[in-house]
């Protein structure tokens, strides 16, 4: 017998067929899908069998396979990687190695399926297709989950580790056979429910009957790598493959779910409830020269003895500094960059390695205003404010005392698993205003994410917003906790400017994209701009179009990245 191999070598995107040891074909593991190592070029390596059965190439001697070495993806996920590598523009052999189980699995589990898992109240939610749920953000997913599980298996993937830990073990406790992805491979692969994060999207799942995708709008289900693949669309699409439901749920649905399937919310007061209070301090009065972050209402908040998270996307101490008595900005005297303040007091070049003292080179002052604070500055000045310890949070880690009542960070802090009384945006308008066309759809996942450390507005929970624009769409649906006022808003402006969903657009960055761009050249429907950085952007009316000519042309050797409808683009 022969087989058709796809190699672990991602520069190599073709199959070879190799001939079949004798004996190997009573083997348990062997099948499609199977993990195996073969001779390539004369050195032994990874692959996955892609066909069996296959005729030779013509008149050439095969080489036998190597090795069989475990149980691996099957037909499903084999033929699902090539659908990723064409959305995606990346290489089968990538997607494959994250549905491969991380350890050798020889055999699967006996099914542990023996209780029945009570549907509850959401069993409607899985008829036809699935729906787009609009849940509040204190709300629990659980029984969700619980009707996906009733159904067989079931694939739920949550945003982030923790969650899917609680979420697997609530699972279990209500009678479903419920495994965590990756460590639970082989029982995902016996008919297992599969919990896991963005991994979990390519699960072995033969018995596939329901899918939930809880907090659909997350970025976190976004590889950050390429291929810039979304853990949400392959779980949809694996549940269009499979022809079982898919249930997409979000305190705030992105436009892509809401166009996906028919959308369901709950009444207006339970949504309402389930948002904590919103205090908008709106800050157009003041003088954006003199203003500073800490509003009355946030030094309000910030004395009244509660747990308070501040939020400011600023790392460093001071970003923007000017003389306080000309108003020169400090900028580097070498390339005009601005200069921040470093630890020891100094003025550095923010796009070189330029210092200088902190002196005005204008006047010679010795004496700077901080026009744009950084999160380090802003908790000393908190500390000195309330005269408390304030912890600092960022994605570089956590200073301070671990129990700290006040917290100041980068949306980290978000994400340290804590509670807080009060979540405050010290300046909540760099998010609406960041250059980014899903910007304002950020922003609110981001007072979404706040919202569920804080609990509803019943058990105190408050968010307050500083901004110099409260009628911005997002402001308001925050205020009113009415998602779909941001929803209608962003919707009219995507349709009219053809972006995602309503259009497809790429961006190509890497030392050979201009020679993959000169490959490309100028394919039917496909709008390309370069800009003064090397990168092209790329846009078309739909992802047929724009996939179809990423994938006619081959990717010269060298590093490239293609990311396909990138979350953070301008």
């Amino acid at each position: 017998m022969n087989v058709r191999v796809l190699t672990d070598v991602l520069a190599i995107d073709r199959e070879f067929t190799y001939t079949v040891p004798e004996g190997w074909a009573d083997d348990p593991r062997f099948g499609v899908g199977a993990v195996v190592r073969v001779v390539l070029h004369g050195r032994r390596v990874g692959g996955w069998i892609t066909e069996m059965g296959v005729e030779a190439p013509g008149e050439v001697d095969l080489t036998p396979l190597a090795k069989l070495s475990s149980l691996g993806p099957g037909r499903e996920l084999i033929d699902l990687s090539a659908w990723a590598a064409w959305r995606w523009a990346g290489r089968r052999a990538h997607f494959l190695r994250t549905a491969s189980p991380q350890r050798v699995v020889a055999a699967l589990p006996k099914s542990q399926r023996s209780r029945t898992v009570p549907s509850g109240d959401y069993a409607d939610l899985f008829e036809g297709e699935g729906r787009t749920l609009r849940q509040g953000p204190s709300d629990d997913p659980l029984p969700i989950a619980l009707a996906a599980a009733s159904r067989g298996q079931a694939l739920i993937l949550v945003p982030d580790h923790s969650r899917a830990d609680d979420l697997a073990r609530q699972l279990g406790r209500e009678g479903a056979w419920a495994v965590r992805y990756p460590d639970g491979w082989a029982g995902a692969a016996a008919g297992a429910t599969v919990v896991g994060t963005l991994s979990a999207a390519w699960a072995p799942a033969p018995d596939l009957a329901a899918v939930l995708v809880v907090d659909e709008h997350d970025e976190s289900y976004r590889s950050e790598s390429a291929p810039t693949w979304s853990g949400r669309d392959v779980a949809v699409e694996r549940a269009r493959r499979a022809g079982v439901p898919c249930v997409l749920l979000s305190p705030a649905p992105s436009l892509e779910a809401l166009r996906s399937r028919p959308a369901m919310r709950p009444s207006r007061g339970a949504e309402r409830d389930s948002w904590p209070q919103v205090e908008v301090v709106d800050r157009r009065s003041e003088d954006p020269g003199r203003a500073g972050l800490y509003s009355p209402e946030l030094v309000r908040a910030l004395r009244d003895g509660g747990r308070v998270a501040c939020v400011l996307n600023r790392r460093g101490r001071a970003l923007l500094l000017a003389c306080h008595l000309c108003g020169e900005l400090a900028v580097c005297t070498e390339c005009d960059a601005p200069m921040r303040q470093t630890e020891d007091k100094q003025l550095r070049c923010r796009a070189g390695d330029h210092f200088r003292p902190m002196v005005c080179a204008e006047c010679g002052s010795t004496k700077m205003r901080n026009l744009r604070a950084g999160v380090k500055r802003v908790r000393e000045e908190i500390e000195a404010l309330i005269r408390t310890p304030v912890a600092e949070a960022t994605g570089s880690g956590y200073v301070g005392p671990p129990t700290a009542r006040v917290v100041v960070g980068t949306e980290a802090v978000l994400h340290l698993g804590r509670p807080f009384d009060v979540v405050a945006f010290l300046e909540f308008d760099q998010e609406l205003l960041a250059p980014r066309f899903r910007a304002r759809e950020q922003a609110l996942a981001l007072i979404a994410r706040a919202a569920r450390i804080t609990g509803s507005r019943e058990s105190g929970g408050k968010i307050v917003l500083q901004t110099r624009l409260p009628d911005d769409p997002v402001v308001t649906a925050a205020l009113r906790a009415d998602p779909a006022l941001l929803a209608r808003a962003e919707r009219d402006r995507r349709q009219e400017l053809g972006l995602p969903p309503y259009g497809a657009i790429a961006v190509v960055s890497g030392p050979e994209a201009g020679e993959y761009m000169a490959r490309l050249g100028t394919p039917l429907g496909v709008q390309i701009a370069p800009d003064p950085g090397g990168q092209f952007f790329l846009r078309a009316p739909d992802y047929d179009t724009l996939c179809d000519a990423l994938a006619s042309v081959e990717r010269p050797s060298g590093r490239l990245r293609i990311d396909v409808d990138p979350i953070r683009a301008i």
